[in-house]
């Protein structure tokens, strides 16, 4: 990798951190050099005023004025963008569907002569397994809408024996599997987290109480708690 390619590849993994430090030992593994080329690089990017910040035994962050163009891509990462592209256009909803399309035009638009015919040329995709469709009474859109007002939702919910149930629930995320969709929530009936099929909630209606926590903290503790479940399985193996 040349070194101004390496420069701006940093750049881009401290981006990603979101402001979460990075350590020199990490970069340095993902980038395949060693720890000191990482501290000379990091140097050079101070130099010309890239707003680094650097701690002894934490890491580095990426400050906020940075101004690099936008749209600089390499092979694989046009190649991600394709294919996640072309996912939605099979997987998505309706209105995500046109969105996905929408992107891959104005990146197309933008990229460089010499990248613009690679990045139309890939050739990965993402076909159906099945020719159904999501189907259900509230539609992922209602659903992903009601996900972003950060308030607790009233669901009427079929489980498996066609049991009706009325639930409140703290919604957290969607996941898209093929053509189903699971949103993972905090159930304040089962005092648990839940993943909910989205094609059995016949019923929804935003409240207007806000999420006791947010999202991104109700998710971390989703997580927290299925790693020690893991942890759980795996001594009980042993």
């Amino acid at each position: 990798m040349r070194r101004a390619d390496r420069l701006l590849q940093i750049v881009q993994i401290l981006r990603r951190a979101a402001g979460k430090p990075v350590s020199a030992r990490q970069i340095a593994q993902e980038l395949e050099v060693t720890q000191r080329t990482i501290y000379r690089d990091m140097v050079s990017l101070e130099s010309i005023n890239v707003p680094v910040r650097g701690e002894a035994g934490v890491g580095y962050v990426l400050e906020g004025g940075l101004d690099l163009p936008p749209l600089i891509f390499n092979s694989t990462e046009l190649e991600t963008l394709m294919l996640g592209a072309r996912w939605v256009q099979v997987h998505g909803d309706a209105d995500q569907q046109l969105a996905a399309k929408d992107v891959v035009a104005k990146i197309g638009a933008v990229l460089p002569i010499e990248l613009k015919a690679e990045f139309f040329d890939v050739a990965l995709y993402a076909p159906a397994r099945t020719k159904d469709r999501f189907e259900g009474h509230v539609s992922s859109h209602q659903l992903r809408a009601a996900l972003k007002t950060g308030k607790i939702l009233r669901i009427a919910y079929s489980n498996e024996a066609s049991e009706l149930s009325e639930r409140r629930v703290w919604p957290i995320s969607i996941g898209y599997f093929d053509f189903k969709r699971l949103m993972l929530c905090w159930c304040e009936l089962r005092q648990t987290f839940r993943a909910f099929r989205a094609d059995r909630i016949t019923k929804l209606e935003i409240l207007e109480e806000k999420l006791p926590r947010s999202r991104e903290a109700l998710k971390r503790e989703w997580w927290e708690l299925e790693l020690r479940k893991k942890a759980d399985l795996e001594t009980r193996r042993k």
